[in-house]
């Protein structure tokens, strides 16, 4: 059984922010671990934006 779908881009939508918002306070942990950046809200919300845009690029 073949199928085209790609399913709802609302669930996609949503689980790209999840994702990229989990990973990006990992990472934006890790650099405040070694005093590179600060843990902040902005911080993580820009890596996030950036990775979703990424991942919009890439899978597009």
């Amino acid at each position: 059984m073949e199928t085209d779908s790609q399913g709802d881009p609302r669930v996609l939508f949503v689980m790209n922010l999840v994702l990229s918002t989990l990973f990006a306070s990992i990472v934006v942990w890790g650099v405040s671990y070694v005093d590179i950046a600060d843990f902040t809200v902005i911080n993580v919300a820009s890596l996030a934006v950036v990775l979703m845009a990424v991942t919009y690029v890439v899978t597009y």
